[in-house]
């Protein structure tokens, strides 16, 4: 089998990236070479490849579903927003401008034509590259600039599956507009669809799948069951919800732990190996009250370390977790905000800005961005899984070591995300909560790797149980069918 497609949605969180993980494990298992593809992603939550560049999470997680190392070709241009009206572009893995809506227009075509020089470069490396489109291939209004929907499919002859979700409702509607929104020579590529997070009987879906089908001439070639227990790492915080049931406690009581949701919070992901502990609740806080019955305060990273620490002082939730009796521990920006100073000239250009005062540490923002695959150890156990993605220095002046960074009593402190995915730190620091917050609470054994594996094979599946999968391997094949219809009105004529 050799071939690519491109699996487009009719809006942001349809299934795009999930779909495209279940392609990459089910060929996978096949005994296919393949390897997943996003010319743009904006996203918020990254990953460092072992080379130190800088992709999308979502990039890395596909990469582990099919089964090879992720890199940056996989996904060459990265979006992550600063603020509502800017983003910095990472390259390759790199630092590359901060532009806005209006200013990334001048730097479309060079990065359009990168991305296509890393799609056919994986093409002659892999026997197969599963694409994910970005947002909607309908938003007409960026169509000129597009370099990760219908302008990539175009630009590479991709057959495309559209996917939508289902549970909002309106489904058949975003199906059926997406592909009228489109030009005659992009809709000759949209060769079906998918419908994604259906709750019942599926036999209650058929005759609108007939009349789809009647009006478009093109077929749905599966529906996707909603299913519980997926929790993959998502692009943006719309994957995220405000209360996730723990797995049932081993130990007579639950630990509580609370996520400060900041409003650029970043690489959340660092989060879901607690999650996977038995009885660990994991809730994310957006006021001081929700602190209060916490056994473990988080406070994560951040795209704007000045910005959301003001957004915190603003909310009272400074004090609260200056009055927290408890264990708190801070990751990247977090870290950063617990310490005296933070001189920010690159992000927030602030200047000199006083932290929360918890940990002895000062941090200077640097104009380079510092990437990389540490590793290490806290009382013995040790930290493989871990990535760092920061511009500030952060400079110790006292305290215990951790991870890199610092400990002053139950307040913690490292640039290190993914430390907790390593299951012998994790339950080691999470037992130490238990014990300092006087909470009757035994570790897991399951290691979070064979989670992340079994949820991983989960999606595969799906992919085999649901979808026409014969008719996926005739369009990687052999491209889109000949002779699809044209659904008027078609995309605006400028």
């Amino acid at each position: 089998m050799k071939g690519s497609l491109l699996v487009a949605g009719t809006t942001s969180d349809a299934g795009k990236s999930v779909l495209t993980a279940g392609l990459c494990r089910w060929l996978a298992r096949q005994g296919v070479k393949v390897a997943p593809f996003k010319a743009q992603n904006m996203s918020l939550n990254s990953a460092v490849t072992i080379d130190g560049a800088e992709i999308g999470r979502a990039q890395a997680m596909q990469a582990a579903a099919a089964g090879v190392e992720p890199e940056a070709a996989m996904n060459p241009v990265l979006l992550k927003p600063g603020s509502d009206r800017t983003s910095q572009v990472v390259l390759l893995g790199k630092p590359f401008a901060e532009v806005s809506a209006v200013s990334y227009r001048e730097h479309a075509q060079t990065l359009s034509a990168v991305a296509l020089d890393c799609l056919f470069d994986l093409q002659d490396r892999f026997d197969v590259v599963i694409c994910e489109g970005a947002g909607s291939p309908a938003e007409i209004n960026l169509r000129a600039t597009d370099i990760a929907n219908m302008g990539l499919a175009r630009a590479a002859s991709l057959p495309v599956l559209v996917v939508g979700d289902i549970n909002p409702g309106g489904v058949f509607a975003g199906l059926f507009g997406t592909l009228a929104l489109l030009s005659p020579e992009d809709q000759a590529l949209v060769s079906g669809f998918v419908i994604n997070k259906f709750r019942g009987d599926p036999a209650l879906l058929e005759p609108g799948l007939r009349m789809l089908q009647d009006l478009t001439g093109r077929r749905t070639l599966g529906v996707l069951p909603w299913t519980e227990g997926l929790e993959l790492d998502a692009e943006d915080s719309l994957g995220l919800s405000a209360r996730v049931a723990p797995v049932p406690a081993l130990g007579r009581d639950v630990l509580r732990v609370s996520v400060v949701r900041l409003p650029r919070l970043s690489n959340w992901t660092d989060i879901d190996a607690l999650r996977s502990e038995p009885g660990v609740l994991v809730r994310f806080a957006e006021t001081a009250e929700e602190l209060a019955d916490a056994d473990l305060v988080v406070l994560p990273g951040t795209r704007q370390t000045v910005a959301d620490l003001g957004w915190l002082r603003e909310r009272g939730i400074d004090r609260a977790i200056a009055r927290h009796d408890g264990p708190v521990l801070g990751i990247c920006g977090g870290f950063q905000m617990l310490g005296t100073t933070i001189v920010d000239d690159v992000e927030s250009r602030a200047g000199a800005v006083d932290g929360l005062g918890l940990l002895p540490v000062s941090t200077a923002f640097g104009p380079d961005k510092l990437l990389g695959r540490p590793i290490g150890s806290w009382l013995g156990h040790q930290v493989t899984t871990a990535y760092e993605i920061h511009h500030g220095r952060i400079t110790v002046a006292g305290g215990e070591p951790f991870l890199d960074g610092v400990r002053v009593g139950a307040v913690s402190g490292t640039v290190w995300h993914g430390a907790l995915e390593s299951d012998g730190f994790r339950r080691a620091y999470l037992s130490e909560v238990a014990a300092l917050t006087g909470r009757d609470w035994l570790p897991g054994e399951r290691s979070f790797a064979d989670v992340r594996q079994a949820r991983l094979d989960l999606l595969g599946d799906l992919v085999a149980d649901h979808l026409d999968t014969a008719f996926v391997e005739r369009l990687l094949t052999d491209g889109s069918p000949v002779g699809l219809p044209f659904i008027p009105p078609g995309a605006p004529r400028g």
